[in-house]
């Protein structure tokens, strides 16, 4: 019993020598990384952000995946010729690189579309209307197929609706015009929980915009959804949030501009100019804690 004693110090010391467990993320994915980028602008940073969402897939051993359906409606239209698959395979030369497409529900639903999923380390969401990506993909396989790329430690990017797919309550999800915040197409891939992203934000002026969202002055948001917990991100052209945990940091374009907008913090008497705050290139801003990550 003595001996024991004496050794309790010891033991004490090396418990609290121990690395503190790291909180499990609230916002974002447990596992993985997410690009989230604005829409494409005159900076041309497209490429610049796209060849760091391959590097985080793996870089020449990447397997990616591109999914063009937000681009149209048209059965048509050329959803096979995509320039993110031909950059990253004759730039990047990433290993294997797959466009995927439909606007079929039951093909989204099927083992044999969702086989190079499976093997991806990466996906990138292209940009048009984000409302056909949801009426697509929304409750198949296939969207399972995107969160279980992220559990493997993979990477989500996406641009313009490839960014607001990422949230869980989906902005500009009206499938008669992009103008309407909330719509009759709500729900979002929810990689990011309990959030709406806009996109091309000081580009097409769009500041006031989320204001409205997360008010909702007209009740129209669904009841899954909870809006007293919702945050509002806005990111402009040419400006992308890389998401790790509960952690962002701004790339892109100099002096890039993303705006935060969280309702808690917001009283009867805040002005509307007041209900974001701005980051810039290079900041870090925490998710969970909703607050910016000192530099």
């Amino acid at each position: 019993m003595l001996r024991l004693f004496l050794l309790l110090p010891i033991f004490i010391s090396l418990f609290h020598s121990l690395p503190a467990k790291t909180p499990e993320p609230v916002v974002g994915p447990v596992k993985g990384s997410l690009v989230i980028m604005g829409g494409g602008g005159k900076d041309l940073k497209f490429e610049e952000i796209f060849r760091k969402f391959v590097q985080l897939a793996g870089g020449r051993e990447a397997r990616i995946v591109i999914i063009p359906t937000a681009a149209s409606s048209d059965p048509e239209y050329p959803y096979l010729r995509s320039l993110p698959a031909e950059f990253a395979r004759k730039i990047l030369g990433a290993k294997e690189v797959t466009v995927l497409h439909t606007h079929d529900k039951k093909t989204a639903d099927s083992e044999d579309f969702i086989q190079p999923l499976k093997r991806a380390t990466g996906v990138w969401f292209g940009g048009g209307r984000q409302w056909r990506l949801t009426k697509a993909y929304g409750g198949t396989l296939t969207e399972a197929a995107f969160h279980k790329i992220l559990q493997r430690g993979g990477v989500i990017g996406g641009s313009s609706a490839g960014a607001t797919i990422q949230g869980s309550f989906l902005a500009r999800g009206d499938t008669s015009g992009n103008t309407i915040m909330i719509g009759d197409v709500q729900r979002g891939f929810a990689f990011l929980k309990d959030t709406a992203i806009d996109q091309h934000v000081i580009a097409r002026q769009r500041q006031k915009d989320l204001i409205e969202l997360l008010e909702d002055p007209k009740n129209q948001m669904r009841q899954e959804f909870n809006r007293q917990e919702l945050l509002g991100i806005g990111i402009d052209e040419d400006v992308a949030l890389i998401v790790e945990g509960d952690q962002l940091e701004v790339i892109g374009k100099k002096h890039g501009t993303v705006l935060i907008y969280d309702p808690k913090k917001w009283t009867n008497e805040t002005p509307d100019h007041k209900k974001w705050i701005t980051l810039k290139t290079g900041d870090r801003y925490h998710l969970g804690d909703r607050k910016v990550i000192a530099q």
